[in-house]
């Protein structure tokens, strides 16, 4: 089937007609004639644009939105999160999951990266969505060396498993991070992402206490003690990166390993500390944007996340003119991250993963400087049009099954949080 939308604005080429089929563009020109037989759209001179990539979340965390905030990270965790996943069900992940996939496709995020429990249900869940996903169940065995076994049996299972599912959903290996998964079982990951050609997510370096225990245990800071384990290197997705110094950065830009800031989601939980954005550019690493679950957030708007970003990091770099908008947008949109497999670009034999977004919102009104406009300015509200692979995912903001999704998640959410939070 060929998709074509017409009188919709490129930006720099003024209005064109796109046209995708078998999940690419396959051409973009001011005059396009349609096959015959081909499904049409009026772009209305919609502004079009890549979609975003979320590069760090736990999507099933809607589910505990709202459910213990402003409260110390450790105390959140033990009295609010642990309890209420330990009752979760494979099918409380499917409708979690598909909650976060609806608020990300109605905030332009069409690729995201994922770290919880349940893959066969988070993979399930993204392929009923139509979008795209990095996705992997969380690998942890502070429990012991049979906890560490059941991961990797699990892991195998989901790697075979996730062979069933189509090319929008990526395997990965997502051990947790390197304070609640052992030596051995990282050293077990390296070796079967290195058989299988396997990306890796990992949470690292994201509070002090971290780094403080990593140099206690292994007399290494956090980046240089997974490069010793062979961990370190171009198929590694490195999330939050809030304490890392000058010779951890240097050692992450020479492996070629990508690293995703979460500023909101690091804020609220007061990690102390803020992304090392411009010491990591000057290194030349990619830079991914992430919002973290939506327990954490709680939003995963990633139009709201952009904005965070680059005003955080000018306020703490003392100088406005660090992470101009338009760098902004190239990090959200994925442009500076490959590894994440979103391209941020608009052009014939791309993947036709693209966002309409209207103009005519109080938001992006006047238009003096598009990026401006989309990184201060906008909102996931702004978006009308969401298409992945070829396939209209959100039209008109009207997207499948959303009145069932909120109604499985609300009733699901109810009974998951009743925990006893008097301690």
């Amino acid at each position: 089937m060929i998709v074509q939308f017409d009188h919709v604005q490129l930006p720099g080429h003024g209005l064109v007609s796109i046209q995708v089929a078998a999940g690419r563009i396959q051409a973009i020109a001011t005059t396009l004639a349609a096959p015959e037989g081909a499904e049409r759209h009026d772009g209305q001179g919609m502004l079009l644009l890549p979609g975003l990539v979320n590069g760090h979340t736990h999507a099933a965390m809607t589910l505990f939105r709202g459910f213990g905030d402003d409260m110390p990270l450790m105390t959140w965790l033990q009295t609010r999160i642990w309890p209420a996943e330990a009752k979760l069900s494979e099918e409380d992940v499917y409708w979690g999951t598909r909650l976060a996939c609806l608020e990300m496709i109605r905030s332009g995020t069409l690729c995201f990266t994922d770290m919880y429990w349940h893959f066969p249900a988070v993979a399930r869940a993204v392929e009923d969505s139509g979008m795209r996903a990095l996705l992997g169940a969380v690998m942890i065995d502070v429990a012991g060396e049979e906890q560490a076994r059941a991961c990797q049996r699990l892991t195998e299972e989901h790697y075979a498993q996730a062979k069933g599912f189509s090319d929008r959903i990526q395997f990965t290996l997502t051990p947790h991070a390197i304070y609640t998964v052992s030596r051995a079982s990282l050293q077990w990951v390296r070796d079967f992402a290195e058989r299988h050609d396997l990306r890796i997510q990992i949470h690292l370096s994201e509070t002090a206490f971290e780094v403080e225990q990593c140099l206690q245990q292994h007399g290494l800071r956090p980046a240089h003690y997974l490069e010793q384990l062979g961990l370190l290197h171009e198929r590694i997705i490195l999330a939050h990166g809030v304490h890392l110094d000058d010779a951890e950065l240097d050692c992450i830009a020479q492996h070629g390993a990508t690293l995703v800031t979460n500023p909101v989601s690091n804020m609220k939980l007061a990690v102390g500390g803020t992304f090392p954005y411009r010491r990591a550019a000057m290194r030349g690493i990619p830079i991914a944007l992430g919002t973290d679950g939506a327990a954490s957030n709680n939003s995963l708007d990633l139009f709201q996340e952009m904005k965070v970003m680059a005003l955080l990091q000018k306020h703490h770099e003392q100088d406005p003119t660090v992470l101009p908008a338009e760098e902004a947008w190239a990090i959200a949109s994925g442009a500076r991250a490959p590894l994440l497999g979103m391209s941020g670009r608009l052009a014939v034999g791309e993947a036709a993963d693209f966002l309409l977004l209207r103009q005519n919102t109080v938001e992006v009104t006047p238009l003096h400087q598009l990026q401006s406009n989309l990184v201060y300015a906008a909102t996931g509200h702004c978006v009308d049009t969401a298409v992945v692979a070829g396939r209209i995912i959100m039209r008109h903001r009207q997207v499948a099954d959303e009145q069932t999704i909120l109604q499985q998640v609300q009733s699901r959410a109810q009974t998951l949080c009743q925990v006893d939070v008097s301690s």
